[in-house]
């Protein structure tokens, strides 16, 4: 009957339409929607329908969606609308729910009429509103269980798809991706998402959105304090706020921050893992009122996947921070500076797993130098097998034994021979391939031993870049297992401009890909990079960053200067171990004496404090390690350049320290006292720098 009244409506010329006393009498309203000026006009009925105080609605149907249509609901009408336009039907019909002043939802049903003008374009709709709670009571009310049951397998399906991304999670930043994602909890109808983690008695908020749901006060907040997830952690239990009169009612602290996101109900949750809480998370919603028993569930079900997907990337980042600083103390702190040459090294940890490698760099300074000044040098790279602390620890005892007879002097083809026998003798089941170079950087002259590790690679001075075959043997430990401790040594010549490349696989391999393949692909990166050393292992870095792969990268470039030649500016690089005070008081010790020794005394304590805060906030905001380096920069003005090196992505900010704060002025130092400052990327990680102009 309602469609037969509705299918009657005449089109009258005057705008808006005028109230049907027979609709009304019907309890029936009428709209008339003009599209070309956005007015939404309703009836006096149509006002009743929709539960709606006149004085409370501006005639925009904007204003009508966020007063009484929830968002789902609303976004189906404007569907169904936009397909009869689409289809070129000249009407459309639906049942929708709106949202009551009481708060609660009820049954409508709507039928609109479309005009359009004489090319075919929609400018008018008109129609009927009517209440169909009583008829959606008895005829469509198994369809109306039906369609609940449909929507809650959709929630329960979403919670199925976070669960399952949440496993492919490495970090905590990894699972607040996931749940921020377009595809996550958005899906289950949250307007709003808050996630804290508990820290020393305390909760610190890790996640909010969207953006500007910020409530001062909030981002650290004691257990006993009165806020709902305060409260969760605590009594580990669930918290299902069904109203804004309860919200305000029990968190008067926290609910006048909330009441521009029109929050009209919330769902906290412990993070429980291992049977202690390690967070909370706060889900709040602006189109419901109170949660059914199955809801309820299937949040608990979610908060405890997030919880164990939580705890597994924080072991994740525990393990993995613990085997990167031993990777990082097995290596070598500094590099020396070598006369004659430019030295590059980098290493990159692999890109997936907390296991780490065996790869290894060092540059040993020889014995006998030459009367011209430049030395000698050996060159190493190597890698254990395996991807296990155990294989760290082995690198580094093979290390410092095979530095230990480079130095007292034995040949090239000696040192590989007994570095092969310590490692047989360690009585370890792994073994090692290694590529040893010794350098006369007066004449140029390379001999070079391989030990099953991949050959080297030369860039002349032109640019070309070449493969270098060298002769190898078995890896370490093998060859003194199976007794073949004779090592072929091949010879070269490394004129002046021209690079000695030496890598591990991890430079070159991916699965499925042809070694040989991969070497032409690294040359031709080589030939077309800078000559630079430090641009290019920077270079080289980055396409490793960029390919990934599972294997550590270790790296290492040897430039041969003209004979001579005087060295650009003079450079001072130390490495500094995170939990080292005495590292960090040698770097401090080390800068002082340098920079004086070059002739900037005026500014020596200036340039001595910048270097000490840029070092402090690497080690304090990354929690890893950091690489200073220190050199002048000869042209038009003399400068002096501080860089320090870390293995974080994360960006330095400057915050406000406060009246009495303790922290926050470091970087406000940095720009205070130099002249310039800035931030480089490093392959994996980066670098802040800053300069200082000499007299």
């Amino acid at each position: 009957m309602a469609d037969r009244g509705a299918s009657a409506l005449s089109l009258p010329k005057d705008r808006p339409v005028r109230p049907d006393p027979v609709l009304a009498l019907n309890g029936m309203g009428s709209f008339d929607w003009d599209l070309d000026a956005g007015l939404f006009h309703l009836d006096a009925q149509a006002f009743e329908v929709l539960d709606l105080p006149p004085e409370e609605y501006d005639g925009r149907l904007e204003t009508l969606n966020a007063l009484r249509v929830p968002p789902p609901e609303a976004a189906r009408l404007d569907a169904t609308v936009a397909r009869a336009i689409k289809d070129g039907s000249d009407h459309y019909s639906a049942y929708f729910r709106i949202r009551c002043r009481d708060g609660t939802m009820r049954w409508t049903h709507t039928r609109g009429r479309l005009r359009r003008d004489d090319s075919g374009r929609p400018h008018r709709v008109v129609g009927i509103l009517r209440d169909a709670t009583e008829e959606l009571a008895d005829s469509t009310a198994r369809s109306l269980r039906s369609a609940q049951d449909e929507a809650f397998r959709q929630q329960t399906g979403v919670v199925q798809v976070i669960s399952a991304a949440l496993a492919h999670a490495r970090s905590v930043q990894d699972v607040i991706d996931v749940l921020k994602d377009t595809h996550g909890v958005r899906h289950l109808g949250a307007t709003s998402l808050v996630m804290g983690l508990v820290e020393a008695g305390r909760i610190r908020l890790v996640a909010e959105g969207p953006a500007g749901s910020f409530v001062p006060g909030t981002l650290v907040t004691r257990i006993d304090e009165p806020y709902p997830m305060s409260e969760v952690v605590r009594t580990l239990s669930p918290r299902f706020i069904e109203s804004p009169e309860e919200f305000a009612a029990h968190y008067p602290i926290l609910w006048p921050h909330l009441t521009g996101l029109r929050i009209t109900s919330a769902a906290y949750l412990p993070l429980i893992a291992q049977a202690r809480p390690i967070g909370a998370m706060g889900l709040l919603y602006d189109d419901r009122r109170g949660f059914s028993a199955e809801e309820r569930a299937v949040l608990v079900a979610l908060g405890s996947s997030i919880a164990q997907s939580l705890m597994r990337a924080m072991l994740f980042e525990q393990e993995k921070d613990l085997a990167q600083g031993l990777q990082q103390a097995m290596l070598p702190r500094s590099i020396p500076s070598v006369r004659g040459a430019d030295v590059a090294v980098r290493y990159r940890s692999a890109a997936l797993g907390r296991d780490i490698g065996g790869d290894w760099y060092d540059l040993i300074p020889l014995p006998g130098d030459t009367p011209s000044g430049a030395g000698r040098v050996g060159a190493v790279i190597g890698d254990v097998q395996g991807h296990d602390t155990h294989a760290a620890a082995v690198m580094g005892q093979l290390r410092i034994v095979l530095r230990a007879y480079a130095t007292e002097g034995h040949a090239p083809a000696t040192v590989m021979a007994r570095a092969s026998v310590f490692l047989h003798e360690l009585d370890t089941d792994r073994f090692a391939t290694c590529l040893y170079a010794e350098t006369d950087l007066t004449t140029g002259v390379v001999q070079m031993v391989r030990a099953g590790h991949i050959d080297p690679l030369l860039r002349q001075g032109d640019g070309r870049c070449a493969r270098v075959t060298v002769e190898g043997g078995l890896p370490l430990g093998l060859s003194a297992e199976f007794g073949q401790l004779e090592y072929p040594v091949a010879t070269l010549e490394l004129d002046p401009g021209s690079t000695l490349l030496l890598c591990t696989d991890g430079l070159v391999e991916l699965p499925g890909t042809d070694l040989d393949d991969g070497m032409s692909g690294l040359a031709r990166l080589v030939c077309e990079g800078p000559a630079e050393v430090e641009a290019l292992a920077d270079r080289l870095i980055q396409a490793a960053e960029e390919r990934g792969g599972e294997d550590d990268v270790a790296l290492l470039l040897l430039r041969r200067r003209a004979p001579g030649a005087a060295r650009p500016g003079r450079r001072l690089r130390q490495h500094v171990a995170v939990g080292d005070p005495e590292a960090l008081a040698q770097a401090r010790h080390l800068i002082r004496a340098a920079v004086r020794a070059w002739g900037a005394r005026a500014p020596a304590d200036e340039i001595e404090l910048v270097a000490d805060e840029l070092i402090t906030n690497a080690l304090l905001h990354t929690g890893g390690s950091a690489i200073v380096t220190v050199r002048v920069l000869e042209g038009s003005e003399r400068r002096l350049r501080i860089e320090v090196e870390d293995c974080s992505s994360a960006l330095p900010r400057r915050r406000d320290a406060g009246e009495s704060g303790v922290f926050g002025r470091g970087l406000l130092l940095v720009e205070r006292l130099a002249d310039a400052w800035g931030v480089q990327a490093r392959g994996s990680g980066k670098a802040v720098w800053c300069e200082f102009r000499l007299s």
